[in-house]
This record gives structure tokens, C-alpha cells and sequence, in this order.
């Protein structure tokens, strides 16, 4: 274990914050016990520091993840930064203080790595399961979708639907972590997003639901229903944003021309 005197600190809770965080500690040679993002509360005895983002430190520490440990550890930080392991800063830094000071572990049941891996392998079959739940409604030619992951996949479903909608605008919004993927013009930005308001339905759209909410009743086979293998398939927290599973939509009126 590290000598180094323990700290708490406090960061803006983006994964460039994080690195500038492991930065600044292994400059300062101080061991944070806590980290803590916007609006986390944690009563600690540790001393609290405030670590604004610096962008420089943290594409060095970035790049010294590949060049001093390997690519693989690399993603595995990237990967391991966006489930929702509980204290995943401080799963992170254990592992990044071994890499850089003593050795990784090498058995893959080792606690430390196992808790990790299992957290990255929940994020990744998450996202995969979104690429194929993910429900769009045109609003005045943009698509809007949302989601409400337990880990933050935006980043894991981008390739994905830039490239399946390369001509389109669209916004992909995840409510749980607040923040949306707003893709137009061939160009892409994460950015948050507090809350999203969006008008009922056009006429057309509201019309379109419909038949595609006709068309998974009709396809169903009434005697083979079976509710415990259709959860299995398509686990019942994916539904509250899938059109299928909604109430018909109400359109907008169509605004009346002068």
C-alpha cells in the first residue's frame, strides 16, 4: 500500500477531470481516498482539495497509460471511467498507482481487476443492447431518442449511430447521467443536458408510432406468449422509451397558416 499521505478531492466529474486528478496526485505524491464530482456530499476527515481540469495534464496522463503500462490498460481506464461501479475513481487510481509503482496483478480473479472487468462487461452488454432498443420520434427533422442507462454508453453508441445515420440530425439523450449525443453534418458533440422538453408529436409522426405500435401486435402469436422469456430478451427497464410499449401518442395541432 502507498505511503503516501491521504486527501479527498473534489473535481468536475469528466474523465479529463479525472486525469488531471491522478496527475496532480502523483505530482503532489498525495493518495486520494475520495473522489468526489459535482453535487456528491462526503463527510470526510481526509484534507479536501479542489482540482480544476487541466487539458495538457490530462492528455499526458492519457498518453502515459499506453506508453508506461499498454493500450489495453488504456481502454480499460476509458472503459472502466464510464460504468457505474460504485467509488470507480478510486477503483481506477488503486489500479493506475500499481501500474506506475509495483506491478498489475496477473491472476484475472484478482479482486481488484475482477470488480473492474465485470463492471466494463455490464457497460458493454448495456450498450449493446441499446443499439437495438433505441427508439427515435422525428421532431420538425430532428430525431430524438431517449435513454436511461445505468452507465454511461453515449460514448459506446456513437459509432454506431453515426454511422447508420450519417444524413440526419439527432439527439440521443440519456436522462440517467443528464447529458445528450448530438450529431448534424457529419459532426458529433456529448454535451450536457440538464432536462429535455420536447412538444408533443407531429401528425405524421404520431401516425407513424401508431402503425409501427400495430405492426408489433399484429407480428405477436397469441398462444405462444410467454412473459418470463420475452423479460429475458428484453428486460423491462429498456421499455419506458420503447414506442411499442407506449400509450398512443397525442399529435400537435398543425399551426394554422395567415
Amino acid at each position: 500500500m502507498s505511503t503516501w499521505p491521504q486527501c479527498a478531492l473534489r473535481y468536475d466529474g469528466t474523465f479529463a477531470g479525472f486525469l488531471t486528478c491522478v496527475g496532480e496526485s502523483f505530482r503532489q505524491k498525495t493518495y486520494p481516498f475520495y473522489f468526489l464530482p459535482p453535487g456528491a456530499e462526503q463527510i470526510t476527515l481526509y484534507p479536501l482539495q479542489e482540482i480544476p481540469s487541466d487539458p495538457a495534464l490530462a492528455r499526458a496522463v492519457y498518453r502515459a497509460l499506453e506508453t508506461a503500462v499498454s493500450p489495453a490498460f488504456r481502454r480499460m481506464m476509458t472503459y472502466g471511467f464510464l460504468t457505474c461501479l460504485p467509488q470507480r475513481e478510486r477503483s481506477l487510481f488503486d489500479l493506475i498507482y500499481l501500474a506506475f509503482h509495483h506491478a498489475l496483478p496477473q491472476d484475472p480473479t484478482d479482486d481488484r481487476i475482477l470488480l473492474l472487468t465485470r463492471a466494463i462487461g455490464h457497460l458493454v452488454r448495456e450498450a449493446e443492447h441499446y443499439r437495438g432498443f433505441v427508439r427515435f420520434a422525428d421532431y420538425g427533422g430532428v430525431l430524438v431518442g431517449q435513454i436511461a442507462p445505468k452507465n454511461r454508453v453515449l460514448p459506446l453508441l456513437r459509432p454506431h449511430f453515426c454511422q447508420r445515420l450519417p444524413e440526419e440530425a439527432f439527439l440521443l439523450h440519456d436522462e440517467t447521467h443528464r447529458e445528450g449525443l448530438f450529431y448534424a453534418g457529419g459532426k458529433w458533440k456529448i454535451r450536457p443536458v440538464d432536462r429535455l422538453d420536447l412538444d408533443r408529436p407531429s401528425q405524421a409522426e404520431a401516425q407513424c408510432q401508431a402503425l409501427w405500435r400495430k405492426f408489433y401486435a399484429t407480428i405477436a402469436i397469441p398462444h405462444r406468449h410467454n412473459p418470463k422469456l420475452q423479460q429475458t430478451h428484453l428486460p423491462q427497464r429498456f421499455r419506458g422509451h420503447m414506442t411499442e410499449f407506449q400509450p398512443e401518442a397525442v399529435p400537435s395541432r398543425p399551426t394554422a397558416l395567415p
